[in-house]
């Protein structure tokens, strides 16, 4: 499969004066519009409980001072007429007249004590008043008193608080609304950076993984976002990149047994062959379906490791008996090259004892291929520091020979990788998936991987983590 149709391709990305489309879903609720509604909303109940809280204040104190104004004119009207009953019902009435100018904006009435009416303006009544009622002694009017009912014209004080009202309402109203598009426009404006990062991810296509993004102003929000897509990006450009060179890898890796299959199997069927010669080629064939059938074997374990297997654990062995074990298997290859071999050092771990002997395996056949005759293939087993049964493990192969340039080192477990095949063994065939088996182990292991090469010694090897509950 080609790997340009795990990404499909964007669609063209909108003008940069123009707002960010949703693609390919629809679009959800504008959070500019969401925040400047709620803000509203907020505005216009705090406005308007201070409003009413001001309104009320207002209407408050127009009572105090209407109750003040008709306590005044009552003291006032009290002591007016009850000097002008002094004189009987004429002086009082002709008091009353004396007064009508003095008098404005009030409506007076008065009755005897037997219930008569006494006096009476001729005022219309008014639209919004307040009054008052109180009786005044006075012995010369029938009854013995005068009933009084002052009543004060309030329209002046009712217009004002009305306008008072609308006023506030208008204010509640505006400044809600003002404060919700102000809102929308800060949010939109500090949403700009979303919406530039939107044009940037939608140019990012299968032939440009190497765009990241940018942010044009740094906020402690997007920083950290920002951060960890362009970390995802760079994992996935590399994923990318391993997985094309992966394609071609398998693809040359196959296609040699393939061709050698077929070319054998053609010259064989071209004319009539005895027994024999049959028995040959079925040979021949049987090698290179065998080595296929490795190097698919391989490319499973791998993709088994690569989705998070985790390696079976038993009870702690000895991985000094385990290299001797290994070391038993390639003793014929190591003899014929004339290599000596060591084990130094020891440590008890739970492992997988079969992965771990094909780790070692792995890094023997490799130190053996490059190793210098006569000299000694050893394997070091260090454990940490502290000595600790939880510490990490660390087993090295070492071989004299020909050093690695440093250049390849960080290569050396990469799948299909070969530093330089003319250095050894022209004759043997070797796929390239043997190191990267060992970093596949490792993984499972909790472990890593580490190569070292100077002054003609070579050191590759892995760690061991320590087991999780």
């Amino acid at each position: 499969m080609n790997p340009a149709t795990l990404l499909s391709e964007p669609t063209d990305p909108p003008a940069s004066g123009s707002t960010a489309r949703c693609l390919p879903l629809p679009c959800g609720p504008s959070i500019a519009r969401r925040l400047s509604r709620a803000m509203a909303l907020l505005m216009f109940v705090a406005l308007g409980v201070l409003s009413v809280a001001k309104y009320s204040a207002i209407a408050m104190r127009m009572e105090v001072d209407q109750q003040t104004t008709l306590d005044d004119k009552r003291e006032y009207l009290s002591h007016a007429i009850g000097v002008a009953c002094e004189n009987g019902e004429a002086g009082l009435l002709q008091r009353m007249t004396l007064f009508d100018p003095v008098r404005s904006s009030t409506r007076l009435q008065m009755w005897r004590g037997d219930g008569s009416v006494l006096f009476r303006d001729e005022v219309p009544p008014f639209a919004h008043s307040r009054s008052l009622a109180f009786d005044v002694p006075a012995e010369r009017v029938a009854g013995g008193k005068v009933r009084v009912q002052l009543e004060m014209d309030t329209t002046h004080d009712h217009r004002i608080q009305r306008e008072a009202a609308i006023t506030l309402f208008m204010t509640t109203l505006f400044g809600s609304a003002a404060a919700g598009f102000a809102i929308q426009w800060l949010v939109r404006r500090e949403l700009r950076p979303l919406r530039s990062l939107t044009r940037q991810m939608n140019g990012i296509s299968p032939r440009r993984l190497d765009q990241r993004l940018v942010v044009e102003r740094s906020s402690e929000e997007l920083d950290p976002w920002v951060a960890q897509f362009n970390a995802l990006m760079d994992r996935l450009q590399k994923a990318y990149e391993q997985l094309e060179a992966f394609n071609a890898d398998v693809a040359h890796e196959l296609r040699t047994p393939l061709t050698a299959l077929i070319g054998q199997t053609e010259v064989t069927l071209s004319r009539e062959r005895n027994v024999e010669s049959l028995r040959d080629t079925l040979a021949s064939n049987l090698e290179e379906m065998q080595r296929l059938s490795a190097i698919v074997n391989d490319m499973l374990f791998l993709s088994q490791a690569d989705r998070g297997a985790t390696a079976r654990r038993s009870e702690p062995v000895s991985l000094a008996e385990l290299a001797h074990q290994v070391a038993e298997f390639h003793e014929g290859v190591l003899d014929e090259a004339g290599l000596h071999f060591t084990v130094e050092g020891d440590a008890r771990v739970a492992v997988d004892a079969a992965l771990v002997k094909r780790a070692m395996s792995n890094l023997m056949g490799n130190a053996s291929r490059f190793a210098e005759p006569g000299s000694t293939v050893r394997v070091k087993i260090e454990s940490g520091t502290d000595g600790a049964a939880s510490s990490e493990v660390q087993v090295v192969v070492e071989n004299q020979g020909p050093a690695i340039e440093p250049q390849h080192l960080p290569h050396l477990f990469d799948r299909f990788f070969r530093a330089d095949a003319a250095r050894c063994c022209p004759d043997e065939t070797h796929h390239g998936l043997g190191l990267a088996i060992v970093a596949a182990i490792a993984r499972m292991h909790a472990g890593n991987t580490f190569a070292r090469s100077h002054n003609r010694v070579t050191q590759i090897g892995f760690t061991l983590g320590p087991q999780t509950a």
